[in-house]
């Protein structure tokens, strides 16, 4: 396995999961590289509006032809990049076990969980406005589609779990106190820190 470590961020839509994985990231002084801009990407060459029912078909139409680890395969050549630069690299928005796999054969990998109120992830989605996301269906659908990927399991799995309920500034403060922790050991504290994963590739 090689040196250095990928600490994953993980949550529903609208969690908040995006802005704990800055706040990492600026601790850290690491990069972010955030798994929907690759499925965006994939949505734009193909000519497909960038929103979210055309984001979750394509999502799901690749894991069905890749496997459910598709979207980290596709991510792999930025990880390795970022561990040989900077030793470290945040990844924004695990949804499946699978996608744990992948990534744990390329390093020791701390999962963090981030925790938000349905109604409170609604109203932060209706608010950032991006396109085809302010209804409560599209809301559920999306969480149906994460779901579907095996988000709750990974969720479950998690080594720390963020509850974002609150400002800011209490975010800040759980986060900076999971990074000391991750920080001490590198990554030993976490189950995929000790070369523990679901499987093979």
């Amino acid at each position: 396995m090689h040196e250095g470590l990928i600490v994953a961020v993980a949550g529903m839509p609208g969690s908040g999961k995006s802005t704990v994985a800055a706040m990492i990231a600026e601790i850290l002084g690491a990069r972010v590289l955030v798994m929907g801009d690759y499925v965006r990407r994939e949505v734009a060459r193909r000519g497909l509006p960038v929103e979210a029912h055309s984001i979750e078909s394509v999502a799901t139409e690749l894991r069905e032809r890749m496997g459910k680890g598709a979207i980290a395969r596709l991510m792999l050549d930025d990880v390795r990049r970022e561990l040989r630069e900077k030793g470290m690299v945040i990844v924004d928005g695990v949804r499946s076990p699978e996608e744990l796999d992948v990534f744990s054969q390329v390093a020791p990998l701390c999962l963090v969980a981030v925790h938000s109120p349905p109604l409170v992830r609604f109203k932060r989605m209706q608010e950032r406005g991006r396109r085809g996301e302010s209804s409560w269906e599209v809301f559920m659908l999306r969480d149906k589609v994460n779901l579907g990927f095996g988000l709750g399991e990974v969720i479950a799995l998690a080594d720390y779990m963020v509850v974002n309920a609150g400002g800011l500034d209490e975010l800040w403060r759980q986060v900076v106190r999971v990074v000391e922790e991750i920080s001490v050991g590198r990554g030993k504290s976490c189950s995929r820190g000790r070369g523990q994963a679901h499987g093979g590739l």
